[in-house]
This record gives C-alpha cells, sequence and structure tokens, in this order.
C-alpha cells in the first residue's frame, strides 16, 4: 500500500483535496496532517531504544506508523497556531520554536519519498540565488538591484529606461487587527517615491527593470511534467504590474501555452539545480517574444489552472510522483 503523508495546515486551499482524490483513485491512501493543530490536538510519539525504533502520529482516531509512509507531500506548516496566545510570550515562542524542531525532525527521519525536501525547498526559497542559476543556465531576467541605499536606487533607475517596480524577496503580508491579511503586491517606483527611500534603512528592497509583458506565463513543474498557462494581464490595469490584484477577476482568462523547447530544458536545469520535483514559476513574454524567467516558488499554487480553464490535470500528476517516485 501507497501510503501519502501531506504536510498543510486547516485552511490551505483546494489542492490538498484534489490530490487526496487524485492519489486515492490510483489506488493509495492519503493521510492528512494539519500542522497548526500540533501539539494541541495532533499526538507525536518519537520511540528510539536498543533495537528499536518508532515515529507514530495521531489526529483524532487515525494512527499513522511512520515507518509504513512510502510518500511525502510537503505543502505548508503552520506550526503551534493553536497554542494560546495567552501564553506568556516568551514561553509560547519558546514551544511554537519546539514543536517546529520536531515535526521538521519527523519529516526529515522519514525515509519515503518527498515532494520535496524542505532542506531544498529552503534553498530554492532564495531569491537571489534563483536569479543567479538562473543567469547561468542561460534564462533571461530582468535587470535587478537588492539594496537598503537609496543612492543606489535612484542610479540604478536611470539604467530602466521603461521604468522601475519595487517588491519583496520574501513572501510578506500585512494583518489588521481583525487577523485579515493583505498581501503585499509588486509595485511600480514613481519620481516621487525615488524622494522618500529614508524607509530603505529600515528593511532593504528588491528593485527591477519593468519589463513589457505581452503575456504572463505560469509554468507549473511535476516530475517530468511541465504545464504552461498564460494570460493577458495587461488587458486589467489594476493586473498591469502584479495580475495577482486581479486574480478572481483573470480566473477565466488563463489559456494553455506552449512554452519553447529551449526554455523548458533550461528551467528542468534550474529545477534540477535546487533538487526539486515540484515547482511554479512566473514568466513574462514580452511584445517580442522574449521569454523572462522571474521566480520559481518551490511550494506554489496551482489549484486554479485544474479547476478553472485551461483545466490541467497537476493533481493527478502530483499524486503519480508521489505513488511512483521511489524513495533517494
Amino acid at each position: 500500500m501507497n501510503n501519502i503523508l501531506i504536510i498543510t495546515h486547516t485552511q490551505d486551499n483546494e489542492s490538498i483535496p484534489l490530490v487526496i482524490k487524485a492519489i486515492e483513485n490510483q489506488g493509495g491512501e492519503a493521510f492528512r496532517f494539519d500542522t497548526d493543530r500540533f501539539p494541541t490536538q495532533v499526538l507525536l510519539d518519537v520511540y528510539y531504544s536498543q533495537g528499536r525504533e518508532g515515529q507514530t502520529l495521531r489526529v483524532n482516531e487515525q494512527k499513522l506508523d511512520l515507518s509504513e509512509v512510502s510518500a511525502v507531500w510537503y505543502r505548508r506548516i503552520a506550526m503551534g497556531a493553536r497554542i494560546p496566545n495567552t501564553m506568556e510570550a516568551q514561553l509560547r515562542s519558546a514551544s511554537v520554536k519546539e514543536s517546529r524542531v520536531t515535526i521538521e525532525g519527523m519529516i526529515a527521519s522519514i525515509k519515503g519519498f518527498h515532494l520535496d525536501r524542505i532542506q531544498n525547498i529552503r534553498l530554492a526559497d532564495n531569491k537571489q540565488l534563483q536569479l543567479q542559476v538562473a543567469r547561468e543556465i542561460g534564462l533571461e531576467t530582468p535587470r535587478t538591484l537588492i539594496t537598503n541605499n537609496p543612492q543606489a536606487v535612484k542610479e540604478f533607475s536611470q539604467e530602466c529606461e521603461q521604468g522601475m517596480i519595487a517588491k519583496m524577496l520574501s513572501s510578506f503580508a500585512i494583518y489588521n487587527q481583525q487577523g485579515e491579511e493583505s498581501v503585499v503586491f509588486t509595485n511600480p517606483v514613481t519620481d516621487a517615491d525615488l524622494e522618500h527611500l529614508d524607509g530603505l534603512r529600515f528593511c532593504p528592497m528588491t528593485f527591477q527593470e519593468k519589463v513589457p509583458k505581452a503575456l504572463e506565463l505560469r509554468t507549473t513543474i511535476v516530475g517530468k511534467h511541465i504545464f504552461t498557462a498564460a494570460v493577458d494581464s495587461q488587458r486589467l490595469p489594476k493586473a498591469e504590474h502584479d495580475w495577482r490584484k486581479q486574480g478572481v477577476a483573470l480566473l477565466d482568462s488563463w489559456q494553455a501555452y506552449d512554452l519553447p523547447q529551449e526554455v523548458e530544458q533550461k528551467l528542468f536545469k534550474l529545477m534540477s539545480y535546487f533538487g526539486l520535483n515540484y515547482g511554479a514559476i512566473d514568466i513574462i513574454v514580452t511584445p517580442d517574444d522574449r521569454h523572462v524567467f522571474l521566480e520559481v516558488n518551490p511550494v506554489g499554487e496551482f489549484f486554479w489552472l485544474e479547476c478553472y480553464p485551461p483545466h490541467f490535470p497537476i493533481s493527478q500528476a502530483i499524486a503519480q510522483l508521489l505513488i511512483t517516485k521511489p524513495a533517494t
């Protein structure tokens, strides 16, 4: 039996049931571990002694012997989210940290196939390294400056004849008093902004030349499978700099796209460098048909490309890889 452990949290999206159904349809069994329920509602026993060891995960009435796990799908982690906020701050911080270390150790010790190894995901999360490797492989990338130096930004802006945008290297959101999330999107940098860069002394930022867009691509790689969809984000003014600002309005606008074979081969080389089996890649197609690589997200979203046009069978590809890929 193929026992697949899915690492996620209770607020994750439709991708989880899609992959669970695909795993079951292919003869496997999926066990969902919502990390925000640990350690308050999920029990873990890790035992080592002379001649014997064991790891058991218990969720409600379900019990999973981790030695029987054939594959792990690492999606999301929200460790200790249900540890009471009324705890003394230092004690709560220590509890969350110890919970995270415990679960990451549990994941690392599972001998089955991993989609993907945490250390590979962490390495690939380094956007600076991504750009360096992409350039070495031969992918075109935007002119980029990462800095906390206002003068460097002003000088860089002179190189960006078609304008400049600013964005964060890390996934970043702002939360209001009700706990509602507001994602920090990519934004244009105006002449007025160049006169108010004092905030860089508290936080570095990433600046890139504005690349003209004919289309924006989302390429999803699952093992040897590659799915590429395109959207004309420029038809909506609010999506000009970041299509995610109008993600809902664009849901039905994505279409299958044939990525040039040369670009596909370079993307597979990029994935190989980071040891990734899965990646969601953002690319710009310019009006003169150049393909400009922006970034790869090693745990990026895909569900809308399956639930809406072009209806790619990405969850089936993920399930197939989890069931058939041998551990390494």
